[in-house]
């Protein structure tokens, strides 16, 4: 089968992606064959993409948010069939989605309602489960007391999703951040109660709008820069949730208001109840498609990746196949 693949960690203007045949996945006990009808691409992708490299004589075969066909089942597989249309993520681990064919774990994956297309529900599995895991981290919803939250970096894939699952499961306030009229646009659009800017005094611009606290952050981006913010914004005993915490961070402003941090990454375990979620998040949330590409191709990959690694990504991009 044919899939896009690379040998050694490179940056974008040096894009090394090939398009090359490989042998088809074999089924594990609790294995889906799928034919893949869409992927959607993600910053972190495109972060791995640049630091991973294969170990000789190998490729990396990336990808983890697909929609697609079932086109086989391992003998420990329940609850699907062979032509079922569904999505899901997938194993770090192991050969992502980027080809024509992936073997996943069926408890990764679940059924697509009628009324999405591949390319809509292709752009909900991770945005939506980092979304989830990161706000409803014991699936009991929100922390006790939570009322108002901030999700910065709102006109992005998981801020998209963020805010739609808040409005829709819970009556928390949310407030998101944007810097850009688009953005902004498209954070209301998402159910956003107000929108803030990121670049300028978040704190002022909360007290005008008045809003005299902040229980809960999401924060999806910029997070090691915006901690002094995050945590002047915050009450004690508030909370932050992170996706995108690396390195050494200084935590000082958190810890002088005792407020919890939550580092969030939806491969850090198999969840079970992974495909339970994507059945709600296919019922609960709209599309967040903004911009679909034609062909699992190197040059519609590297313009994923052009837009993924640009910054200033609203929604979530696609790419289908015929």
């Amino acid at each position: 089968m044919k899939a896009l693949a690379y040998e050694k960690a490179h940056p974008l203007e040096a894009f090394a992606l090939e398009l090359v045949d490989v042998d088809e996945p074999q089924l594990q006990r609790n294995d889906l064959l799928i034919d893949v009808r869409a992927v959607g691409v993600n910053p972190g992708e495109a972060t791995i993409r640049q630091m991973r490299s294969a170990p000789p004589g190998g490729r990396v075969i990336l990808g983890w948010e697909f929609a697609g066909v079932v086109a086989g089942t391992g003998p420990a597989t329940e609850g699907f069939a062979v032509g079922d249309r569904v999505i899901g993520t997938g194993d770090v681990t192991r050969d992502g989605c980027w080809a024509e064919r992936v073997a996943v774990d069926h408890r990764v994956v679940a059924r697509i309602p009628d009324q999405l297309s591949f390319a809509d529900a292709a752009s909900l599995p991770i945005g939506g489960l980092t979304a989830w895991e990161a706000l409803f981290r014991d699936q009991s919803g929100l922390p006790a007391g939570v009322e108002n939250v901030l999700v910065v970096g709102g006109a992005g894939g998981v801020g998209s999703l963020a805010t739609q699952l808040l409005k829709s499961t819970t009556s928390a306030l949310v407030v998101s951040t944007a810097s850009r009229p688009e953005s902004r646009e498209w954070c209301t659009a998402m159910g956003a109660d107000l929108v803030v800017d990121h670049t300028a005094d978040v704190a002022g611009q909360l007290r005008t709008a008045g809003v005299d606290r902040i229980d809960l952050v999401l924060s999806t981006r910029g997070t090691a820069a915006n901690i002094s913010w995050i945590a002047d914004v915050l009450r004690p005993f508030g909370h932050v949730a992170t996706t995108d915490l690396t390195g050494a961070t200084d935590i000082e402003p958190l810890i002088q208001k005792s407020i919890s941090l939550h580092t969030e990454m939806v491969f850090s375990r198999l969840v079970a109840d992974q495909g339970q979620i994507f059945a709600e998040l296919a019922s609960r949330v709209r599309p967040i498609v903004t911009t679909e590409l034609h062909g699992l191709t190197v040059d519609s990959m590297r313009e994923a990746h052009r837009i993924a690694e640009s910054g200033r990504a609203i929604g979530k991009t696609v790419i289908t196949e015929p």
